[in-house]
């Protein structure tokens, strides 16, 4: 066993030079496990984001969630990619997201050697364990393209694998009893939940969407698909290429969410944005369609994520709900998966409030108001329609549209 300790005074000086700083560990052939203890004073305004690059590649990341982690051959924090440690110079990685003026002294231990207990694995697995399989409520069917249907999803959920509060396993179960076909888990910097997101799908009959939130202190950014992890450290004008490159897709996330509002250069738009997070909590204000417009509605699919971590949330899973236009022969949670990811390329996409409200979707050569009479329908030029009806079809423009109550609330976005 070795132990390698760092106790150092942080400054808004080393803030200034990055917000990310790596402590060397040396790791030997055969190490049996790492263990890293990071220690942060009760002083105000101190907060400290710990996670962890091997000699090969990104093993996992804490934020501020968790002080300590542990890493196996066979086991993990949740956060952290169990495996081999192979031989070579490690890194402790340090984000020094918020400092106090007088700054702050910070203890990193990091040992090598057996670990008897690995941090919060156990509490996990039995946290998993306690989760039923939910009942689903009655399938919704709304109008649909020629060989098409939509189904229901969130892109937008976080795990005990980062700062959420609870696991996979009761993220699909939550999913479920919204009625959602399949969900996007996107744990901050992390790719340690992709492990399980296949098998829980298939127990609990929910298409569980590998991503990760690429989070940084001036935006956030969720990346799709079996990509492996995205370096958040490096600019974010390299993302979306890597992502593209990966065969994944970018989405900007709550772009006006508070001191989370998205604030990085980009030579280059992703395709999609989350135009509708349940940071939306006044949907008579405009902000989020105006940040649309001026973002180029034409080449911005939007999508919806309720963003929930906890209880206290603002939103459960499923509120707001994206609809996506799948094949109509995809079936089952790995074809969902597969499904939804095309048609977000395809940018056939409608987001609503929740899964049982009114929405507007495209169908053909027509855009149909579901559950909105009394309503109306925007174009992207500016034209309106009036919705009558609890169904109503209307010619379908190019471009988006939203759906929009005589007071001005908004009730529906469609790409």
């Amino acid at each position: 066993m070795a132990i390698t300790t760092y106790r150092r005074h942080w400054t808004l000086d080393d803030r200034a030079e990055s917000v990310y700083h790596s402590l060397p560990v040396d790791i030997p052939a055969g190490c049996p496990g790492l263990l890293v203890t990071l220690t942060i004073p009760p002083v105000e305004g101190a907060v400290i984001d710990i996670g962890c690059e091997g000699a090969a590649g990104w093993r996992g990341w804490s934020g501020g969630a968790r002080q300590t982690f542990a890493i196996t051959p066979t086991a993990a924090t949740p956060g952290y990619l169990a495996g081999d440690l192979e031989a070579g110079t490690w890194w402790v990685v340090l984000g020094l997201h918020r400092l106090p003026v007088e700054g702050v002294e910070l203890i990193v231990e990091a040992v090598t050697g057996p670990v008897t207990t690995v941090p919060g694995l156990a509490e996990y697995a039995a946290a998993t364990a306690a989760v039923a399989v939910p009942a689903r409520p009655p399938r919704r069917s709304l109008p649909a393209p020629p060989g098409l249907k939509w189904v229901a999803g969130d892109f937008h959920v976080h795990s005990l694998h980062s700062d959420g509060s609870t696991p996979v396993a009761n993220l699909a179960a939550l999913g479920v009893a919204a009625g959602l076909d399949v969900l996007a888990v996107t744990d901050h910097n992390t790719v340690a939940h992709h492990l399980e997101l296949p098998e829980i799908g298939k127990k609990f009959g929910i298409g569980l969407i590998p991503g990760q939130e690429v989070t940084t202190d001036s935006g956030h950014a969720n990346a799709f698909g079996s990509i492996g992890a995205i370096d958040f450290r490096r600019p974010a004008s390299t993302w979306v290429s890597e992502v593209a490159q990966r065969g994944g897709l970018l989405s900007i996330n709550h772009p006006l969410g508070g001191d989370c509002s998205w604030r990085q250069p980009l030579p280059e738009h992703p395709p999609l944005a989350e135009i509708w997070n349940s940071v939306w909590l006044d949907r008579t204000w405009g902000g989020p369609i105006a940040w649309w417009q001026a973002w180029g509605l034409d080449n911005t699919t939007p999508i919806g994520g309720s963003d929930w971590h906890n209880p206290t949330s603002f939103t459960p899973p499923g509120s707001p709900t994206t609809w996506i236009a799948v094949d109509a022969p995809a079936e089952g949670p790995d074809e969902l998966v597969s499904a939804a990811l095309e048609a977000l390329t395809a940018g056939r996409t409608a987001v609503a409030a929740s899964y049982t409200a009114p929405v507007l979707v495209r169908a053909g050569d027509e855009l149909i108001a579901v559950g909105a009479p009394n309503t109306l329908v925007i174009g992207p030029d500016g034209s309106r329609h009036a919705v009558r009806e609890a169904v109503q079809s209307l010619a379908a423009a190019r471009g988006p549209h939203v759906l929009v109550t005589h007071t001005g609330e908004f009730l529906s976005i469609c790409a």
